[in-house]
């Protein structure tokens, strides 16, 4: 891996990385994060009872609707034509865990819409229940794997 910063030129300005160069590969990247939650707002969710609905399917439309538009967020990442993005939950004892997975064929890599989807699924339950736990903590957050065939 480079030691350079591959987003800065030779005077240290911020710049969009040419991509034009790369073969079309099929890129895969896989991200997650933790969302923790008290044992009564776990409870609320394993019964349907958040008041602004079942958060799971809500959550799964805002990080698919999120890394959709990673590009126009995170100002230097390239316009990427996704061919998939899938976001699952996971209950544990202490939260939910979310993992986003996204797919492509292109030039460049898809490792930021799947960590955009993570967080914006994230960001929604917290949003879902926040008026029932001001306790919540997100973390975790980070990249599971990124492959390019």
């Amino acid at each position: 891996m480079s030691e350079k910063f591959s987003h800065v030129n030779e005077k240290g300005e911020a710049r969009m990385v040419d991509v034009g160069h790369k073969p079309d590969q099929v890129r895969s990247a896989t991200a997650s994060g933790k969302i923790f939650l008290k044992e009564k707002t776990l409870q609320l969710i394993r019964n349907n009872s958040i008041e602004k609905g079942d958060i799971f399917p809500v959550a799964r439309i805002a990080g698919i609707q999120a890394a959709k538009q990673t590009a126009s967020l995170i100002p230097l990442c390239h316009t990427l034509l996704l061919n998939s993005v899938s976001v699952d939950f996971c209950m544990e004892p202490d939260g939910i865990r979310v993992t986003a997975t996204t797919r492509c064929t292109g030039k460049t890599g898809v490792e930021m819409e799947a960590l955009t989807a993570a967080s914006v699924a994230l960001l929604t339950i917290y949003d879902m229940c926040k008026a029932v736990d001001n306790r919540m903590i997100i973390g975790e957050i980070k990249l599971l794997e990124k492959i390019k065939q």
